[in-house]
């Protein structure tokens, strides 16, 4: 039985299966899970396991059937799973009483025989975990620094844009606003330090004028920018996040572009706003969808290519931006 996160989410209690299976690429999102199952099963004891070592053994169903001489209740995290553990959760299924079994796999395909298990399952549960967009890591920022003085949008946009849209790397960062600011009001220059927005700042000047077409500049930045490889996801998610705003823009309806930036939910940083204006005005959702899908092509090179240069091919593709712009 398949269950939707954010309900998950708003209350981890309603996870009453006794097996659940937790899929998909959002990182964040699943450790978020373990933290909560963990303070919600604080009493119990927590047993981790790695599928690997638990197939061809009985490692798991006899860790099920010992009770513990203090009668404690067992709690089990088994990660890194798929299609070959479903055999064993079938024998399990018939003799788990009291213990909770949470399971946790990457990316399951549709056809995957796990995935369809659970998904048919009424003694099982299944949360999908897919990437975080822009409304949802908006939300984390909102209730985890809610009540905090100087939580202005400036503030509010700073942290967003510099967590990638990744929310591990944003709960670090949320983690560090905490303790920096728990007793003193958020200050823009403060958290700026706080978070080394410094080579964000040094590639948003590169993606903008990318994105304008403007090769002399766009050119002259790439020069004398040092592009990080370890970065690279962050480059491209930076890009990703305009075009995308740059097809929200196109999707509300007037003839009046400043008009139609105001209506942008969360709005446009007063000091991206002219960029933005101009950038609107190259890009139809056309050119858009052609570079969000290039964006992907290249993502999925620097994911199965160690051996390529990053480098090179980032610079490269800030270049085929450029061009695109102008076509």
């Amino acid at each position: 039985m398949q269950i939707k996160s954010y309900i998950i989410e708003q209350n981890i209690s309603k996870l009453d299966k006794n097996i659940n299976l937790f899929f998909g690429e959002n990182l964040g999102l699943k450790n978020d899970f373990k933290r909560k199952l963990k303070n919600l099963n604080i009493k119990e004891k927590i047993i981790r396991l790695n599928q690997d070592d638990i197939l061809n053994n009985n490692l798991l169903i006899s860790e099920i059937n010992n009770v513990s001489l203090f009668n404690e209740k067992k709690i089990f995290f088994i990660e890194n799973v798929n299609d070959k553990i479903l055999d064993l959760i079938i024998d399990v299924e018939k003799i788990i009483s009291e213990q909770k079994i949470y399971l946790f796999s990457d990316i399951l395909e549709k056809k995957s025989k796990l995935r369809t298990y659970f998904e048919k399952s009424e003694s099982c549960s299944l949360i999908a975990c897919y990437e975080d967009n822009e409304i949802t890591i908006r939300q984390i920022i909102e209730t985890k620094l809610s009540g905090f003085e100087g939580l202005n949008q400036q503030n509010k946009n700073i942290i967003f844009d510099n967590c990638n849209m990744n929310r591990v790397k944003l709960n670090n960062e949320l983690d560090k606003i905490i303790t920096l600011f728990h007793d003193r009001k958020i200050e823009t220059e403060r958290l700026e330090k706080l978070l080394d927005t410094r080579i964000n700042d040094n590639f948003n000047d590169i993606k903008d004028q990318a994105l304008l077409g403007n090769s002399k500049k766009t050119n002259d930045l790439l020069s004398t920018t040092v592009i990080e490889p370890e970065k690279n996801m962050l480059y491209l998610n930076m890009i990703n996040q305009r075009l995308n705003k740059l097809l929200d823009i196109n999707k509300i309806e007037g003839a009046n572009l400043e008009m139609k930036i105001n209506k942008l939910k969360p709005p446009i940083f007063w000091k991206d706003k002219k960029n933005f204006i101009d950038q609107a005005k190259k890009w139809d959702n056309k050119k858009i969808k052609n570079l969000i899908k290039k964006t992907y092509d290249i993502e999925m090179i620097l994911k199965s290519n160690g051996l390529i240069n990053k480098e090179c091919l980032i610079k490269k593709y800030i270049v085929d931006v450029c061009f695109l712009a102008n076509a």
